[in-house]
Parts: structure tokens; sequence; C-alpha cells
């Protein structure tokens, strides 16, 4: 048996595992293709030529959660000492590195915002509580407007949990109703984000360099530069089968025939898919799908095939699911040691600080140092983000979208009242990113596809766009589930698959969670 992986994020080497670990497959029998170097998809972390550091995205992990990655990151060795797995690396260093913010919110006059208390008023309590019992059938494709009135998006729980996990008020309300049930035993300690815990290095060298290389060692084929353009598929008794595979290495095709008993995994739509970098003094490029071809073999194979899901729903609207990141690689302590001096975290124990009266709605995180791998000692890398980047700035008069780095850090230091000088020397790289919470669109639940569609035989798919109940997407466990059911179904495993928590049935949680609530 052959098994081939179209994209390689963290769905698809944690396939390639699961297949190796559990299902007894030689690593010299999977092949994994990728059309955009580096391998490990929206889980990034890049050195730059100019010294300067780049990071999309970073994605919060929890003990208390993520079952089937921890279960995964058992078995793989650790960045920083190979005797220890990633795991064990990553339990040790929150138990050094303890999250506990102390400036989750901070307004226009650079007060830190009590947030002991939510902010509701019982209208709030009641429709939060009328939104999280709905079904997800009366749900449907709805939107968290059409549950929530208008002063709910001014309450400081909405403030945290908005910039926490990237929530729109347009967005599904399915999605926000999961999240709330998934995350409550977060609801209790969003001001703080006690719950949080963070890889050692960035999450590029914290977990897809270390698992490259294991599945490397166990001679998995690695394929970079190579598009797959295209599938034949078959229907036979009533079954899709993968016949052929297309694909464009360096602008030569060749075709894959794909034999009776092999397996392709396909990660079908990508949240990073079209983003493109800016510099110290020019923006991003703005970028689509029609430039990057990202979600086209979906669209092709999905076409006629409705239980293959309806990518249109996804990545219709770009205004509805971009938003802009920012990484900042600082030459001289000065930012860091204000930053810590105000907000009274040590850099890594702080999380998310939010501006609330931003304009973006920015919110910028300090890592523990080094994030990187080979970070030299003098330089300090952070990241922020802001949700709309469409509008004009408090301090820079022009939308984020035309902003290169060094306005980006004048805007800042305005939120701040620190003097720019604090980033002499330093370098702000922005990255826009046009399909980022395509995830959290409406949807109706017939627009993702199952891990392994009913009438599939030997295709599954593995990414953010498929179809788990109860589970929650945006987050590194969704690929990684995903993953782990298309494995183990179609190779038949017998291994359960580690149960989603339930901390939503626990009455510890639900009685804090209320206390919460009515603070």
């Amino acid at each position: 048996m052959k098994a081939y992986f179209i994209g390689s994020g963290i769905g698809a080497l944690a396939g390639a595992a699961f297949l190796i670990r559990d299902g007894g497959v030689a690593g010299r029998d999977i092949t994994i293709f990728e059309k955009q170097l580096p391998f490990g998809g929206s889980l990034d972390g890049t050195a730059l030529p100019d010294g300067s550091y780049s990071l999309r995205g970073g994605r919060m992990l929890t003990t208390d959660h993520y079952e089937c990655t921890w279960d995964l990151l058992s078995s793989i060795p650790g960045a920083g000492d190979p005797s220890r797995t990633i795991r064990e690396e990553t339990i040790a260093f929150n138990e050094v590195h303890v999250a506990h913010s102390q400036a989750r919110l901070v307004d226009k006059n650079r007060h830190k915002v009590d947030v002991s208390t939510m902010g509701f008023s019982m209208q709030d309590r009641i429709e939060l509580v009328r939104l999280t019992e709905a079904s997800e059938d009366k749900l449907g494709n709805s939107r968290i407007t059409d549950w929530l009135s208008p002063p709910f998006f001014t309450t400081k729980f909405w403030y945290m949990w908005q910039t926490t996990f990237a929530f729109q008020p347009w967005h599904s309300a399915v999605e926000f109703k999961r999240y709330l049930h998934r995350f409550m035993s977060e609801f209790p300690r969003i001001e703080t984000l006690a719950g949080v815990k963070r890889t050692r290095f960035n999450q590029y060298d914290a977990i897809v360099k270390p698992l490259t290389n294991w599945l490397q060692g166990h001679g998995v084929n690695l394929v970079g530069g190579a598009d797959v353009t295209d599938m034949a598929i078959a229907t036979e008794h009533g079954k899709h089968v993968v016949k052929q595979l297309t694909l464009d290495d360096a602008g030569k095709i060749s075709t894959i025939d794909v034999a009776d008993g092999d397996l392709v995994f396909f990660q079908n739509g990508s949240m990073t898919d079209a983003t493109s970098l800016g510099t110290q003094d020019a923006p991003p490029a703005r970028l689509t799908k029609r430039d990057s071809q990202g979600w086209a073999l979906w669209e092709k194979i999905a076409s006629g095939r409705p239980e293959f899901g309806n990518p249109a729903t996804f990545n219709a609207s770009i205004p509805e699911s971009c938003w802009e990141s920012f990484t900042v690689t600082c030459r001289n302590s000065r930012f860091f040691d204000a930053m810590q001096a105000f907000s009274g975290n040590e850099a890594g124990t702080g999380g998310l600080v939010t501006f609330t009266d931003s304009n973006w709605l920015m919110s910028i995180v300090l890592y523990h140092q080094p994030h990187f791998l080979n970070q030299p000692k003098d330089v300090q890398v952070f990241w922020g983000y802001a949700l709309h980047p469409e509008r004009i700035g408090n301090f820079v008069a022009k939308a984020m979208s035309d902003c290169g780095g060094a306005d980006i850090l004048k805007e800042l230091c305005g939120h701040l009242n620190f003097d720019v000088s604090v980033f002499e020397n330093a370098a702000c790289v922005p990255c826009r990113l046009p399909y980022i919470t395509s995830m959290f669109m409406p949807r109706h639940k017939s627009d993702r596809p199952l891990p392994v569609p009913a009438n599939s035989k030997n295709l599954a798919f593995v990414s953010q766009f498929v179809e788990i109940p109860d589970d929650v997407v945006f987050t590194v466990e969704y690929s990684v589930r995903a993953a782990q059911i298309a494995v183990y179904q179609l190779l038949g495993i017998g291994r359960a698959i580690p149960p989603i928590t339930r901390h939503d049935k626990s009455l510890r949680v639900l009685i804090e969670t209320v206390e919460k609530a009515f603070a």
C-alpha cells in the first residue's frame, strides 16, 4: 500500500505519523507533496535574510484539551532535548513559565482595564445562554449577531474572547457555540489566560521540525515544490475511488497512478492561503486565491460531488475572513523592558495584550526568548495582529493594510504612549492573511466533508475544513483529530481515538462559569 498526502500542514504530518505508529505502514511507502515550502503549512516560523523573523500566526495550546495532539506529540522527540518528547518538553517549559496576564485589556488612556468581571447585563447573560443551548440545527448558518444584541459586543468578555480566538461578530453562531462548550473551562480564567500553554520555541521549531525529522527518519518521502493539480476520480459500486494524481513540479507535468489499496489524504483549503509579507517600508500585496490557486483542487473535485463540501462558503468574502499580523524583531531591549514594566508580566507569561480603543483592534504578545532556534542573544521577537486592518489607525492616518512595518510600530507606540525610539533598529514584518478566519464563516453542516466521506473508498480530507462533531476549528487539534480519524477509519485501526474532554459537563466548571458570569 502507498499513501499520498496533498499538502504538508500539521494534519498531513500527523496523518503520516499515525500511519507509521498505529498503522504499521512503512515510511518509504508514504509521500507528502507540498507546493509551497517550508513543510508545515500554517505552523511556520521564518528567519529572513536580513536577520529579522516572521510568523504568520501562533496557535495557543492547552493541556486540558487537545487530546489527539498530545497523543501524537507523546511519541515525537522534542527540539531542545531529544530525550524528552514534545509533550514532556512543553509541559516542563510551562511549569517554569506560568501564564497569568496582568494587562489583558488596555484602554485609550493606557489604563489596564479591570477584567475581574465580564461586564454582562442580564440581557447579555440570557442571550448568551440561549445561544449556548440552541441546537446546531436551530443555529443553522446564522451569525453571532443574529443571537446577541449590540451591547454584548462592548462587554469585556467579548473583547477578551474575540481577540483570544479571533472571532468577528459576523462569524458562525455554530462555531461560537462550539467554542463556548469546548473551552468552557477557560471562561472563568479568560482574563488571565491561565489555561494557555506555549511551546518552548515557535511552533515550527518546536513541533513541525521535530515531527518532520521523525518522519524522515522513518523514510517518509517529503517532496517540496510539487503541486497536485488534479485527481482522476472514478465511481465504482457507489464508491468514489482516486485513480490518478496529476503533479506539477516546477512546470514539469507528470501523473501518478493510484493502485488498488493505495490511499490519498487531501488538505482541502487553507487558512493561510494567498498570504503576503510586507517590509518595514511597504505593505503586503493584496493577493487572493486567483493568485495562489490554493483552493482550485478542492473546487474542482467538489464540483458535482456535494459530499466533498462547498469551498465557496469559506473563500468568497475576503473582507469577512481577513486580518493582518506582524512580527517585530527588536535589536535592543528597550521595548521589552518598557512593556514588561508597564504590564507587570515577564515576557512569556502575559499572553495577549489588547488595545480596546484601537481602530484596528490591535493585540500583541511577548514571547519567552529565544523564540527561534539559533536566535541571537541580543535579539528579541514579538508578534501582534489586528482584526480590522482596513480601518484608519488612531495615530497613523491610513489603513493598516496600507502600512509598512514602521507605521505599524508608530501606531503601537501611540497606544502605549511609548517614544518610537524604543524601536530603534527594529524590523517589523507585516503579513496579510485574506482567508485566516474563513473556517468561521457561517455555513451549513453539508458545506464541510467528513474526514472520510461515506461514499469514499480511498480518499480522505484532513484539514480545518472538515466536519468533526463538537470540536472547534482554528486549532492544531482539529487538523490532528481529522488526520487520526481518517487514518484509523481507512486502515480499520481498532485503537480508540482520544475522546473530546467534555469540560462543559463538569459540575465544577459549570459552577465556576456561572459565578464568573454574575461577578
